[in-house]
């Protein structure tokens, strides 16, 4: 039998967590312990209120009036979730990474992430997410938003940013971000920090 106690500590935590949020039972270990845990996220299923994923990971569905159904699960949340169930540190990469900085306008077909666990791909709802094993100063050393910029600048290549492109990822940093990213990309490729330079400048424009 299912402790009822236990069940409205997780419906409330998730309730409170807000529509769209993305968890996985390694949330809740603080509740109940795993087996309870999965047995009451799997009753949540059952009556609706919640939505299974993929293995061990679940969404508190929004509903789309647009689409007249549950709206799509953000991804970057699924990776989090996955990422923090697993207690790896993960980094956007390729079109991931240019997507989140606003560089592609085009929903990514496969979501992309460098890990520091091992390589693992994951499928839901028709979507992909594949990380990627690395084991390197620019997942582990630079922070979240240093490593994404680094990542879109790889995945752009020397000699094809623009202004209008530095423009863009200067407008998705803070005056902070861009302070840590100067100091924390040191460790980049020479051509990546040059760029970086110039993108943190101010007064950056779309037309140099």
């Amino acid at each position: 039998m299912i402790n009822e106690a236990y069940s409205r500590q997780i419906l409330k935590r998730i309730q409170k967590l807000g529509k769209g949020s993305v968890f996985s039972p390694a949330d809740f270990a603080d509740i109940a312990g795993a087996i309870t845990v999965r047995k009451i996220l799997a009753r949540l299923v059952t009556k609706g209120t919640i939505r299974r994923l993929m293995r061990g990971v679940y969404d508190y569905p929004s509903y789309s009036t647009l689409l007249d159904d549950f709206a799509s699960p953000d991804p970057e949340a699924i990776a989090q979730t996955l990422a923090r169930s697993f207690g790896w540190t993960i980094r956007p990469t390729g079109n991931t990474a240019l997507n989140a900085l606003g560089l592609s306008t085009q929903v990514p077909a496969r979501w992309e992430y460098l890990s520091d666990g091992p390589y693992r791909t994951y499928e839901w709802l028709g979507m992909k997410m594949e990380f990627k094993h690395r084991t390197n100063r620019e997942l582990t050393v630079l922070s979240f938003k240093s490593a994404l910029v680094v990542q879109a600048l790889k995945s752009l290549g020397k000699g094809t940013v623009n202004g209008k492109i530095r423009s863009t990822i200067a407008r998705n940093l803070t005056e902070n971000e861009k302070k840590k990213l100067l100091k924390e990309a040191k460790i980049a490729s020479d051509w990546i920090y040059e760029e970086i330079k110039l993108l943190c400048k101010k007064g950056t424009t779309e037309h140099e």
